[in-house]
C-alpha cells in the first residue's frame, strides 16, 4: 500500500530543501527552496511522534555528519541514512543508530557499476540485507532513465529497467528512487516512472520528486497499485511549502493503515 515517507534533505549542516538539478561543487549554482531553522533531530522527532516509518536522512556532500547523527539519536533505529555511504562506513552508520544505510556512488566507480562493491558493502552490514536501501536516483536521457551520482551530476552506465531491479533485488530490502529532473521543483511527478517502478519492484520502493499536493499520494497509489511509497519535500509546510499540509500526509498513512 502506498505511504508518505517524510525526508531530511542536509546541505552543510542545515535541514534544507534544494532544486535535486542544481546540486554541484559550485554554491554559485545551487538553488534553495528552504533552509529551516530548526535542527534535524526536531524533524527526526517529528516524525517518531506520528509513527512515519522509513524516512531517510540524506547528506547532500560533506558537513553534515554530526546533523545526521543528532537525528538519529532523536530517533534510533527509525531512520534510513545516505550520502556518501561505503564499505568502511556502513556498518559504523547502522551501529550510530540507523536503521538501514542508503548506498547509490560508492557502487559506481567512474560511473560504471560494480557488483564486487555491492557484495562488499552487504558483507559490511553482515550479510543483512534487510538493512541496506539501494539508491537508483535518476536522470532521463534519450527516453531512459539512467542512474545518477555525485550529487545527480554523473550519469552512470545502468539503466532503471526491469533487467536492473530484478538483478539488485536480491541484494537489498528497498529501492530509493528520486527523479532528479523533478525534485525540488514541485511540477508534478514523473508519472511513467512511478508505473514502470510499480510493475518491475516487487520489494518496497519510494519515490521522491515532483510531489506538490495530496493528492498526488492517490495518484503514486494508482499508478503503481500501491506498490510504490512517495516523498514530498519542497511543497509540505513544514519545509516552507504551500501546497501539501504535514497533517493531511500523518492522515493519509493512518487511514491507508486502518
Amino acid at each position: 500500500m502506498t505511504i508518505f515517507r517524510p525526508c531530511i534533505d542536509l546541505h552543510a549542516g542545515q535541514v534544507k530543501q534544494i532544486v535535486g538539478g542544481s546540486l554541484s561543487n559550485s554554491s554559485s549554482e545551487l538553488k534553495t527552496n528552504h533552509t529551516s531553522n530548526l535542527p534535524a533531530s526536531h524533524f527526526a522527532n517529528l516524525y517518531r511522534q506520528h509513527a512515519l516509518h522509513g524516512a531517510h536522512v540524506i547528506m547532500l556532500g560533506p558537513g553534515n555528519e554530526e546533523a545526521a547523527q543528532e537525528a538519529l539519536t532523536a530517533w534510533h533505529g527509525g531512520l534510513q541514512v545516505g550520502g556518501g555511504i561505503t564499505v568502511d562506513n556502513a556498518r559504523l552508520w547502522i551501529e550510530r543508530g540507523a536503521e538501514k544505510v542508503i548506498v547509490t556512488s560508492y557502487l559506481f566507480p567512474e560511473a560504471r557499476f560494480s557488483q564486487d562493491r555491492l557484495d562488499a558493502v552487504v558483507k559490511a552490514i553482515d550479510g543483512d540485507i534487510r538493512k541496506l536501501v539501494i539508491d537508483l536516483s535518476c536522470r532521463r536521457t534519450d527516453g531512459k532513465w539512467m542512474v545518477a551520482m555525485n550529487k545527480w551530476q554523473t550519469l552512470t552506465d545502468m539503466e532503471v529497467n526491469q533487467e536492473t531491479i530484478r538483478r539488485l533485488e536480491p541484494s537489498c530490502s528497498e529501492f530509493l528512487v528520486h527523479a532528479a529532473d523533478n525534485e525540488g521543483l514541485q511540477k508534478g511527478i514523473d508519472e511513467e516512472l512511478v508505473g514502470k517502478l510499480g510493475q518491475w519492484c516487487t520489494i518496497p520502493v519510494t519515490y521522491a520528486g515532483g510531489g506538490r499536493r495530496l493528492e498526488d499520494l492517490d495518484l503514486v497509489k494508482t499508478l503503481s497499485g500501491g506498490k510504490v511509497d512517495l516523498t514530498i519535500g519542497s511543497a509540505l509546510d513544514i519545509f516552507g511549502g504551500e501546497g501539501v499540509r504535514f497533517g493531511g500526509c500523518v492522515a493519509w498513512n493512518k487511514q491507508q493503515l486502518c
